[in-house]
């Protein structure tokens, strides 16, 4: 039996368009189980829901999709199931062995795709948007690619990350990344850096740090050449980028090569700004091997370097060609690394509600699939906003009084987690929501990250704190910075003004 492909989604997704354009430029059939269904019942499928109901339409749409599934068709087909076909148990199981590609469609277009389409369930709203909600964690636990909506001039790059999927890892899990200057696929999964040689262009760089090279740069296949930087918060520098640079020189580098970043977050960031910049540009391929990096700064093309003044302050924008989750490289990653990518985690659950925060609210710490949720979270925020003018900007929940403490504690000092982790407490008090403080608080405090500043810290005076807020980078005029603030989980709001008297109010409650 043939390994399909099969395109899956709600409403007015675009599963059949996509499923029929794979096929045709992979130069195999397609099959669309909706039509399969029209010619057995010889009229259409509103026809049959409307004289024979819904479930004796299920029973049939259930039968010809295992058909199909099962290969009785002796074909290799890309094949598109109609939006409800997943809710057989039966269909579930058969999908386990083929590649399942999710088109996630927002309720708000599927529905103004949908609806007077002659479709027996977008007959109102509140109906579609409720099955909108129930079948979307059906389909999330389904896929093996969760893509969003793909205008068909990236489907060439698109079927070509398909296939670096099916050469990828048990367990590897692809995601689609959309901004303004770049669309590139994201892979998670135990093992994924050996796809590496598959995702990039002419010869690999490798940048990491030295802790890092020690446990994993065995995993990285075929390096052309390698250049270790010092770990550390304190070595995001533009005299780090400069070492990177020459040695980019030394070693041949031409804008036919590209860089993989492999490490946390520090590494990712001047790796990136180094390639960013380094002959006008060239590809990075990001690898991330920390919690932080891997929920978080890996995505969005966000790079740069610090300086004394305050943190990221020089950088550029530079999407990378590919970013590889490998979560078996957290198996090396010390306890309070992890306990300081948590932070991270609880910001992006606080961000994006739902399921996500559920999970992240009853205590559960971070695993494959709530690594993968954040990742898809960030990018969603990421395609609507790439260069933070709007939307954007929520992603800084917790950052503004954050980085101002690294700066003025000295950087090293805190973890930048740990440093997120009591900024996001002090977003919290400054969003008087006392109840939820108290829980994120408890969630901090359990993954062993500090929930107060010890008053004899040289650095800890609210009134320099306060004032490095207002370096923050995201302060555009001579107004006060503005600040991301929560309203409930999953409703978080960017660009409020804050007094100077609540800000140190809210920092002073951090110092003990």
């Amino acid at each position: 039996m043939a390994r399909l492909t099969v395109v899956i989604g709600f409403m007015g997704a675009g599963k059949t368009t996509l499923a029929r354009e794979l096929a045709a430029a992979r130069g195999v059939g397609h099959v669309d189980t909706d039509d399969v269904l029209v010619e057995r019942f010889g009229r259409p499928i509103a026809d049959v829901f409307a004289t024979d109901g819904e479930a004796a339409f299920r029973a049939a749409e259930e039968e010809a999709v295992l058909e199909v599934l099962g290969g009785a068709r002796g074909e290799d087909v890309v094949v598109s199931l109609g939006g409800g076909a997943v809710l057989s148990e039966r269909v579930r199981a058969a999908l386990a062995d083929h590649a399942v590609v999710l088109l996630d469609v927002p309720l708000d277009l599927a529905w103004e795709r949908a609806a007077g389409a002659d479709r027996p369930l977008a007959a109102d709203r509140d109906g579609f948007a409720a099955r909108h909600a129930e079948r979307a964690e059906v389909y999330a636990a389904l896929a093996h690619a969760h893509l969003p909506p793909v205008a068909l001039d990236r489907l060439a790059a698109l079927d070509a990350a398909l296939r670096v999927l099916e050469s990828a890892p048990a367990g590897t899990r692809m995601t689609w990344a959309s901004a303004a200057s770049g669309e590139y696929p994201v892979f998670v999964g135990p093992g994924v850096l050996a796809l590496a040689p598959l995702v990039g262009t002419g010869r690999a760089f490798c940048v990491t740090d030295e802790a890092v090279a020690e446990h994993h740069l065995p995993s990285l296949p075929d390096l052309a050449g390698l250049i270790e930087m010092p770990p550390g918060e304190e070595h995001k520098t533009l005299a780090t980028a400069e070492r990177i640079w020459h040695a980019l020189v030394a070693q041949g580098t031409t804008r036919a090569d590209h860089l993989v970043a492999l490490g946390g977050g520090v590494v990712g960031d001047v790796a990136g700004f180094c390639a960013a910049t380094y002959q006008r540009g060239i590809p990075v391929v990001q690898c991330p091997t920390t919690i932080v990096a891997m929920v978080d700064s890996a995505y969005g093309g966000k790079t740069g370097v610090d300086l004394p003044e305050a943190k990221n302050y020089v950088g550029a924008y530079h999407q990378p060609l590919a970013v590889l989750v490998d979560t078996t490289t957290l198996a090396t990653l010390p306890g309070e690394e992890f306990a300081a990518g948590y932070a991270e985690v609880v910001k992006t659950a606080l961000i994006a509600g739902g399921p996500l925060w559920e999970r992240v609210a009853s205590g559960a710490l971070p695993d494959d699939d709530i690594i993968f949720a954040c990742a898809r979270t960030k990018l969603e925020v990421v395609a609507a906003d790439e260069r933070d003018g709007g939307r954007r900007q929520v992603l800084n929940l917790g950052h503004t009084i954050g980085h101002a403490l690294e700066v003025e504690l000295g950087y090293g000092t805190l973890r930048h987690g740990e440093a997120v982790g009591l900024g996001l407490l002090a977003a919290l008090r400054l969003s008087r929501l006392s109840d939820l403080r108290g829980q994120v608080s408890d969630l901090l405090a359990a993954a062993g990250l500090p929930t107060t500043l010890d008053a004899a810290l040289p650095g800890a005076d609210p009134e320099r704190i306060l004032a490095a807020t207002r370096r923050d980078k995201k302060r555009t005029d001579t107004a006060r910075t503005p600040f991301v603030l929560v309203r409930a989980p999953g409703d978080v709001v960017h660009g409020q003004d804050v007094s100077d008297d609540d800000v140190a109010l809210a920092v002073r409650e951090l110092i003990a």
